[in-house]
């Protein structure tokens, strides 16, 4: 009885374990506003909220602009916390941060008048368990692919998830289709879903890593099978180019 109970504690601590190994993700998407200064919010993620995130352990903070120059400008940000208790932690001692109180004055006595966004949303997302951690993209990459997958019900994202753990990892692996993050959505717009990245060395090489996703042998066996039917109800696909000061 002793042994089964000092098993049951050992299999409980490896599980608790590999789940605190995961990422935790928060997505940020600033909407700028037309003819605001957009220098003043790039000051600050570049010279404030940046350097104060990394000297909390924060690394490889991205920051991304939409390929091509829309208007309005949509500007997002990718925090990847080591896990949920990381992010408590990161926000508690930026709360209580002087110094980073000091790097954002000027960002901070903005007035409304010139107000650099209209509204920005954040997304949190648990990372999938089998891409556990964030990945740095190629050096050369210059396009990255965001992609929103939502369901039509809980389970159905499930289904979504467990596909990409059982058999498309492989897939991008074997085509060329760059992960840089996975992850389960567990608060913000549009749920239930799922969002990844991808990055590309050029929208070509994008385009021909897909086609050659769609034509996997592995692929098209398992776009038949009906445990993962109706997995996915809507996609939303976004291009992205990443800002000077990213870090990735």
């Amino acid at each position: 009885m002793m042994i089964k109970k000092q098993l049951l504690i050992f299999s409980l601590f490896i599980g608790f374990s590999l789940s605190a190994q995961k990422n935790y993700y928060e997505l940020r998407t600033y909407e700028l506003k037309f003819g605001s200064s957009q220098q003043a919010f790039h000051d600050y993620v570049s010279k404030a909220l940046i350097p104060t995130l990394n000297k909390n352990g924060v690394e490889k903070v991205g920051v991304f602009s939409e390929y091509g120059d829309p208007t309005p400008t949509v500007i997002r940000i990718l925090i990847p916390y080591r896990n949920t208790a990381h992010h408590a932690e990161v926000m508690e001692l930026m709360g209580k941060d002087e110094a980073f109180a000091a790097l954002r004055a000027d960002y901070d006595k903005i007035p409304v008048e010139k107000a650099v966004y209209n509204r920005y949303s954040t997304s949190f997302f648990t990372a999938f368990d089998g891409l556990p951690t964030l990945v740095a993209p190629q050096e050369d990459a210059t396009i990255y692919e965001l992609r929103t997958y939502e369901g039509y019900s809980e389970d159905a994202v499930r289904r979504k998830v467990k596909m990409f753990n059982t058999y498309e990892f492989e897939i991008f692996d074997n085509t060329g289709l760059h992960s840089v993050f996975f992850g389960e959505q567990v608060a913000g717009p549009n749920m239930p879903a799922l969002t990844y990245m991808l990055s590309f060395t050029s929208m070509e090489a994008r385009d021909a890593n897909w086609d050659k996703f769609r034509v996997h042998p592995l692929w098209q066996k398992i776009s038949k099978m009906e445990e993962f039917a109706n997995s996915v109800s809507n996609i939303q696909r976004n291009f992205l180019e990443a800002l000077p000061y990213s870090q990735l």
